[in-house]
């Protein structure tokens, strides 16, 4: 069955309008309470939220429909995307779900879910939800509705889970930090995290008024902590984004380093601690040098469709623990089950720490491709995999770049565009081959 209202990551869209409205959510929650109770007799599900205020009447939705369903709820309070996929597996709970749009600005909102061992939930468990959606509800008698309650030490547990993740012998003592977290969901407990490990920490990003998440802070908009960075003489510059899944890294210089670097960064600590990476899981979209570099030091790698998911099925597959993709979302499934931008950035500062090298240290000899990127809008109906002046101008830039570069084209997920990548060790060559291949399609 086709799904209606699941994509890639739950159901998203911008509040007040189809399907994010509250009697849609409270009917989502509904049929995914049907779905748990013919599996379990006493379901419980937790609730996280991010920072935005949409938050408010979406959690009083789900908490109804979970209930009507007889369900138990467990509110969380805002609280990062990671931190429900580990206490839901702390707490035992059936599912873990989660109200956030991350990145995207205030006025948009999801919902999306984690399974029992704090993992996304596969397709056909989503089938089954949109299935239910289509039966008519059907409401418990008063004795059986499920109750609510709150954890109210949610946060502290989190706080104490993401520190467990660094290296007991290690601190972060002598350490200035910048600590960005999108007026989002880690607005308390980022700042603390890196605090109690020993770093002097720098907060911004950490004053949400429901409207503010993400607005020209964090990991979409790192250039505030760039500046936070340099004007503080800080070692380093941490940002999340609005449901605190994924990072950017700044250095002392205020150099940015993607998530390619730093998932890098990752294999490169563990191999100097002698521990055996078999391999390395990124995307498509993933910095030529970087695979080149972890092959070097005999490291597999394989790429995923672009999407986090999409690299977790491909770890899953191979038994692999590392991924992750250039925005920064990273996988370290040995230290949590999900994209934990909290815990990556643990991880990226005990390779620094232990090794007693800065990032730029670590990564000489990594010199990221220059990459080109051209969006060539589409013709209504023009059968862009069948023109084949596109394919013979594709064969010929891979002939011309060889073993130095790479030709990837591929249709965006949202609009009718087709992306042209070209990436190559020369920034002149690459923008040229794009250019030749996109024209073919002008």
């Amino acid at each position: 069955m086709a799904r209606q209202y699941f994509g890639t990551d739950g159901i998203r869209g911008t509040v007040g309008q189809s399907p994010i409205t509250p009697d849609f959510i409270l009917r989502l929650a509904h049929a995914v309470g049907r779905v748990l109770k013919a599996q379990e007799a006493h379901p419980v599900v937790l609730i996280g939220k991010d920072t935005r205020i949409s938050g408010y009447m979406l959690e009083s939705a789900l908490e109804s429909g979970f209930n009507s369903a007889g369900v138990d709820v467990v509110l969380l309070g805002p609280i990062p995307t990671p931190a429900v996929a580990y206490l839901t597996r702390a707490q035992r709970a059936s599912l873990g779900v989660v109200i956030s749009a991350s990145h995207n600005p205030f006025a948009d909102n999801g919902i999306k879910f984690f399974s029992a061992q704090g993992k996304k939930l596969p397709d056909a468990w989503e089938a089954q939800v949109e299935a239910a959606l289509l039966e008519a509800p059907v409401w418990v008698d008063s004795a059986s509705l499920g109750k609510t309650r709150r954890l109210n030490d949610a946060a502290g547990r989190y706080i104490e889970f993401c520190k467990s993740t660094f290296s007991n012998d290690l601190t972060l003592k002598g350490l200035k930090i910048v600590v960005d977290a999108a007026h989002g969901a880690a607005y308390q407990i980022a700042p603390k995290v890196f605090h109690e490990l020993g770093a002097e920490v720098i907060a911004i990003g950490c004053s949400p008024d429901g409207l503010n998440i993400n607005k020209e802070v964090g990991a979409t908009h790192p250039q505030a902590l760039v500046q936070t960075v340099k004007d503080h003489g800080a070692d380093y510059g941490i940002a999340l984004d609005g449901d605190a899944d994924r990072l950017q890294f700044v250095d002392a210089s205020g150099r940015l380093f993607n998530g390619d670097e730093l998932l890098y960064l990752m294999v490169a600590d563990r191999l100097a601690r002698d521990e055996a990476v078999p391999g390395v899981v990124g995307t498509l979209m993933t910095n030529l040098a970087v695979e080149l570099a972890l092959k070097q030091r005999g490291v597999q790698f394989e790429r995923a469709k672009v999407g986090d998911r999409y690299v977790l099925e491909v770890l899953h597959a191979k038994g692999w623990l590392l991924g992750g993709e250039g925005s920064g979302h990273l996988l370290a499934l040995d230290k949590h089950t999900t994209g934990d931008g909290l815990v990556s950035a643990l991880q990226v500062l005990q390779a620094c720490v232990g090794s007693g090298q800065t990032m730029a240290q670590l990564l000489e000899g990594v010199v990221l491709f220059p990459q080109t990127l051209i969006n060539v809008r589409l013709s209504p109906g023009f059968d862009w995999k069948g023109h084949r002046p596109l394919w013979e101008a594709k064969e010929t830039a891979e002939a011309e770049l060889g073993a130095s570069g790479r030709v990837l084209i591929r249709a965006s997920g949202t609009e009718p565009l087709v992306r042209v990548m070209v990436e190559a060790r020369d920034a002149a060559q690459s923008q040229q081959c794009a250019e030749r291949i996109a024209a073919t399609l002008a």
